[in-house]
C-alpha cells in the first residue's frame, strides 16, 4: 500500500511483496493498458502503472508539461515509498520517464523504452495533435474503430481496452483522456530528447513499421551509455507490447533482471 498520498490514480498487478516495477503508457492510454501484459509477462513483479495527468481516472488539471508528468510519477514513486525502481515505458511515456530520470536519477535503477516517442518531427505532431477526439454514438462504433486501430490485437484485448477506457458522456461515448492535454503532449515530443545519465543500463525497443525513434535518438543513447545500452529493432508496428506481448514479455525480464 502507499505510505502516503499519491497525485495519480494508479493501477496494480502482481504480489504486493515482488519487486516493484513502473510502468508509463502512451499518449490517450491508461495504466489499465498494460493489465494482460503484466498479467501474463511480468508475473513475478508488482507492476505499478498510474495514469497519467489529463488520462483514465487522473486528474485533468494543467500543467502538462514533460517537467509536470515526471513530477506526478516522482509523487508516486515516493507514494510507494521505493528507493530505486526500474521503468518500462512506452510512446509518450518514453519521453516522460526519461524526464523523470532527469528528475531524480537516483531514483530509477534501468529504463525499458517502447518505441518512444523522442524529438519527433514539427510536422508529424501537428498532424497528430490536429486530429479530433473522437466520438461514438454506442459501444459498437468504439469497437470497430478500436479493432481498425489495433488489427494485430486479439479480440480479447480490445474488448479490455473499451471496459476499461470506454465511458458515456451524455448522448456520446469518448476514451477517457483530456484533448487539450494529448495536443500539448504532441507538441512536448518534439522538443530534444533528453538523454539518460551515463552508467543507466537502457533498452530502446525500436518498432521499424513506424517513425517514433529518431535515429539521432538511438546515437546520443549510443554515445552517452556505450555498453549499457541496448537496441532492439522489431518489424512491428508502435503497440510493440499488444503485437508482441511474449517477444516483449522475454526482453524486459531479462534485461530487468540482468546484472
Amino acid at each position: 500500500m502507499p505510505t502516503m498520498a499519491i497525485p495519480l490514480h494508479v493501477h496494480e498487478y502482481g504480489p504486493a511483496t515482488a519487486s516493484p516495477l513502473l510502468a508509463i503508457h502512451g499518449v490517450t492510454g491508461h495504466g489499465a493498458r498494460w493489465a494482460a501484459f503484466a498479467e501474463r509477462q511480468l508475473a513475478q513483479y508488482r507492476v505499478i502503472a498510474p495514469d497519467l495527468r489529463g488520462h483514465g481516472h487522473s486528474t485533468s488539471l494543467p500543467p502538462w508539461t514533460l517537467e509536470q508528468h515526471a513530477a506526478d510519477l516522482l509523487g508516486v514513486i515516493d507514494g510507494y515509498g521505493l528507493d530505486a525502481v526500474p521503468v518500462m515505458a512506452h510512446s509518450f511515456g518514453g519521453a516522460v520517464a526519461l524526464h523523470l530520470h532527469r528528475l531524480a536519477p537516483g531514483r530509477i535503477s534501468k529504463l525499458v523504452l517502447l518505441d518512444p516517442a523522442v524529438g519527433l518531427s514539427p510536422a508529424l505532431a501537428l498532424e497528430r495533435a490536429e486530429q479530433p477526439q473522437r466520438r461514438f454514438a454506442n459501444q459498437r462504433e468504439a469497437w470497430e474503430a478500436q479493432r481498425y486501430d489495433w488489427p494485430t490485437a486479439d479480440d480479447e484485448t480490445v474488448y479490455a481496452e473499451l471496459a476499461a477506457h470506454l465511458a458515456q458522456f451524455g448522448p456520446e461515448w469518448r476514451f477517457r483522456y483530456c484533448a487539450p492535454t494529448v495536443a500539448t503532449a504532441w507538441s512536448e515530443m518534439t522538443r530534444a530528447p533528453v538523454l539518460p545519465h551515463p552508467g543507466t543500463p537502457t533498452m530502446v525497443v525500436r518498432a521499424l513499421r513506424e517513425q517514433y525513434v529518431s535515429s539521432a535518438f538511438i546515437s546520443g543513447c549510443q554515445l552517452v551509455l556505450g555498453s549499457d545500452f541496448d537496441l532492439v529493432d522489431l518489424d512491428v508496428g508502435h503497440m510493440v507490447y499488444l503485437e508482441r506481448p511474449a517477444d516483449i514479455g522475454e526482453l524486459v525480464n531479462a534485461f530487468v533482471a540482468k546484472g
